[in-house]
């Protein structure tokens, strides 16, 4: 397993009976997770103080109860800042786990980076790329790179998020656009990517009404992409919050779609948090990589 064990922000101080109790810098929030099925003792003191408490509702759906939580803040890792926000269903516009993530490539594109120089930068292709966390950290480590997401409000806040980290004049572009016909429109125009980065939805809709369902999307999509990267690309990089693609699943595909075509070193884990009541670690989805 994968595991974000750098944060000083953030931590997973407990979870029981289908929730997490976790710190996003001074706040403390309480929100439903499906993987939490057992039944523990409630003793640290937050579960009964808390700053936020998103309650599921038996009809689907939620809604958050607030004590004392501000409309917005920020937390810190390493050198980005994220401003936070909860909103719909539980989310906050950050996925910590995924910094597990970002420490790698970030180490991959940095090297890469110095190999290079200046004149020819490592071009990085970031698809369903929400709030902008792996963004900013390729930008961060020296990328270029394209932002794609097809939520507006959603790109918004990733600038937003840029210009807190101090990344407003990196060279990152930022698009409002259906994932699938971007990269369609960008293998007729031959333009050409050394590493992509997709965090794909288990199910969405695109700016038109686009229908996406992962399971039926996925491999085909990953095929597509293949057809963008440059001759001897940095990485590819899937994440997954669906447990129907477990690791091996995303091995799998990514061996027959981007090993073949570019041989490189693929392997895939879950990826989890440590929780700081028990030093166990709770699983939160996984990611496949491919490297060089």
């Amino acid at each position: 397993m994968w595991i974000a064990n750098n944060w000083k922000d953030y931590e997973v101080l407990d979870c029981s009976n289908g929730e997490k109790l976790e710190r996003w810098g001074d706040y403390i929030l309480v929100r439903p997770d499906p993987q939490v099925i057992w039944d523990t003792p409630k003793i640290l003191k937050g579960w009964k103080k808390m700053n936020g408490h998103y309650h599921r509702s038996s009809r689907g759906g939620g809604e958050w109860e607030f004590f004392n939580l501000p409309e917005q803040w920020t937390i810190n890792y390493k050198s980005l800042t994220f401003n936070l926000k909860p909103f719909s269903f539980k989310h906050t516009g950050l996925f910590p786990e995924q910094a597990t993530n970002w420490d790698w490539f970030s180490d991959l594109i940095s090297k890469e980076k110095a190999k290079r120089g200046n004149d020819n930068p490592v071009k990085v292709l970031n698809l369903f790329a929400y709030t902008g966390g792996a963004t900013l950290a390729a930008a961060a480590a020296g990328a270029n790179v394209t932002h794609v997401d097809a939520s507006k409000g959603m790109v918004n806040w990733a600038k937003e998020n840029a210009v807190s980290s101090s990344l407003k004049d990196a060279p990152i572009r930022w698009l409002v656009d259906d994932c699938v016909k971007f990269v369609e429109r960008e293998i007729r125009r031959g333009n050409k990517y050394d590493a992509i980065i997709m965090d794909p939805p288990s199910y969405g809709r695109g700016p038109k009404g686009e229908i996406w369902k992962i399971e039926d999307s996925i491999h085909s999509f990953v095929k597509l992409c293949t057809q963008i990267l440059s001759d001897k690309p940095l990485f590819f990089l899937i994440n997954s919050y669906t447990t129907g693609l477990a690791p091996s699943v995303l091995t799998y595909m990514i061996e027959i779609e981007v090993s073949k075509k570019f041989d490189g070193h693929v392997e895939a884990q879950e990826i989890g948090l440590p929780v700081s009541s028990n030093g166990l670690v709770l699983p939160c989805g996984a990611s496949g990589r491919w490297s060089r």
